[in-house]
């Protein structure tokens, strides 16, 4: 049985717990994306982590992640 696809106010709803979790790791920023025919939160990294200390979701709402780097102005 396939599960039910995340709405965007779920995703919404779970991008502040995910930042409380995430604190203390290297996130640069928490972003909302598609996947399918629903959402889920993006986590952007400053640099790689273990993939034990990054969860897979939030509340039900998936969670993708990307090596992005530093962010910096332009």
């Amino acid at each position: 049985m396939k599960a039910t696809p995340c709405t965007v106010d779920q995703a919404r709803a779970a991008k502040a717990k995910a930042a409380e979790l995430l604190a203390d790791l290297p996130v640069v920023g928490i972003g909302i994306t598609r996947i399918g025919d629903g959402y889920a939160l993006k986590v952007n990294l400053r640099e790689s982590v273990a993939e034990n200390l990054l969860p897979t979701e939030v509340d039900g709402v998936p969670i993708k992640t990307e090596v992005v780097g530093e962010i910096s102005k332009r």
